[in-house]
């Protein structure tokens, strides 16, 4: 979504459980589900952990699922999700996606703007879980450090890209959030676990 700043803070959040759980994920969760690396190009060299997930056919009638990643991480990633969406978003809306994506020590997420009326219409939330001093997320030409357990909004309708150039890897929880006045009613089979 176009929130007219590129990255807006939205504070500080608990993570602890979240990371605990995404810190003991094995290389087989991590390499289970490709639907990310598959679908967007720009993310060939990330893993990700997917709970919910839409590919956006037939927008704006879409399909949410639950993915492989619900059951290892939602009970800890739903109070992570509510605490945000609580403090900063109106109730009602539809979390379209939810993952964990790590970037690899020395990897790179190419330049580019998220095209998808999907992500017009969502706020797009990333809460870093781990992180490297050299780690930059530039949007807009500019250089982000995100701080491990901030949430924060990303304007990614502007031109983002993300280098780790560091020895750890960097792993992001990220949401994707629509508000109630976009799409009024929720997928029922989500709807009383968000």
């Amino acid at each position: 979504m176009d929130i007219e700043e590129s990255l807006r803070d939205l504070g500080p959040i608990e993570i602890a459980k979240l990371r605990d759980a995404v810190i003991e994920l094995g290389p087989a969760d991590w390499s289970a589900q490709r639907i990310r690396q598959n679908e967007y190009e720009v993310h060939s060299q990330t893993e990700s952990v997917v709970l919910v997930f839409t590919d956006g056919s037939g927008w704006p009638e879409i399909e949410v699922k639950k993915e492989q990643g619900w059951d290892l991480l939602a009970d800890f990633a739903i109070p992570v999700m509510h605490g945000i969406l609580a403090t900063h978003y109106p109730a009602g809306g539809t979390i379209i996606r939810s993952m964990v994506a790590k970037l690899p020590a020395g990897n790179i997420i190419k330049p580019h703007v998220d095209r998808h009326p999907s992500f017009h219409a969502g706020h797009r939330i990333h809460v870093p879980l781990t992180t490297n001093p050299r780690v930059r997320f530039m949007i807009d030409g500019r250089p982000y450090q995100l701080s491990v357990g901030r949430a924060y909004e990303v304007n990614n309708q502007k031109s983002h890209s993300v280098m780790n150039k560091g020895k750890e890897d960097r792993i992001t929880f990220i949401f994707d959030y629509l508000p109630p006045d976009v799409i009024a009613d929720r997928p029922s089979d989500l709807q009383d676990e968000q």
